[in-house]
């Protein structure tokens, strides 16, 4: 008989997020997830069966929350330019914050390292990708109908630009871009739209 689990699974998966964001996917060993979640590596692996599966399940969980985010942020009654400021603004926040900033974005951050070589996580990015993308469209067509945004624009290049936009100004931050620079980056992807 199978003894009981006595840990929260989902709070060791929130755990387990924060040390693959803070350290990415190859430079956090099993040891590192003990530490962050406080179980022992037999509960890690009997739970999740691997580090690689560990991951899966974080990189969900963070892009189901950016997906909410995003989501929340397009439901608001204003208009759609000023959705894309406050999606540009939330961004902004987050690398100059305590608790993301240095850290990036745990998307991009994993596109850059896995995805040309896991077909698996390549094929969650580009799910997530679409689904962000396709919300941002649909926004920005709004804006048009509502003449908001020049309709002569595509919208679909458009979300396109403001999708790259924002792992553009994650990489920057990273890179060492002080806050002025992102704000200029943030200021004139809203004058092109």
């Amino acid at each position: 008989m199978a003894r009981p689990r006595k840990f929260d699974e989902e709070r060791a998966v929130d755990a387990a997020l924060e040390a693959f964001w803070t350290a990415g996917y190859e430079a956090t060993s099993t040891q590192d997830l003990c530490e962050a979640t406080g179980l022992g590596r037999s509960s890690i692996y009997n739970t999740f069966h691997s580090k690689r599966d560990l991951f899966l399940r974080t990189l969900a969980l963070y892009m189901r929350r950016k997906s909410d985010q995003l989501a929340a942020l397009l439901e608001e009654d204003v208009p759609a330019r000023e959705k894309v400021r406050a999606l540009l603004d939330n961004v902004l926040a987050e690398e100059a914050g305590e608790d993301g900033g240095g850290r990036g974005c745990l998307y991009v951050n994993t596109a850059v390292e896995l995805a040309s070589r896991d077909p698996e996580v390549a094929h969650e990015l580009e799910r997530d990708y679409v689904r962000r993308h396709d919300a941002l469209a649909a926004a920005l067509k709004a804006g048009q109908r509502a003449g908001e945004i020049d309709p002569a624009k595509d919208a679909s290049a458009l979300a396109h630009f403001v999708t790259a936009t924002v792992g553009g100004i994650s990489v920057a931050a990273r890179a060492g871009a002080g806050e002025a620079a992102l704000r200029a980056i943030a200021r004139t992807a809203l004058d092109a739209i």
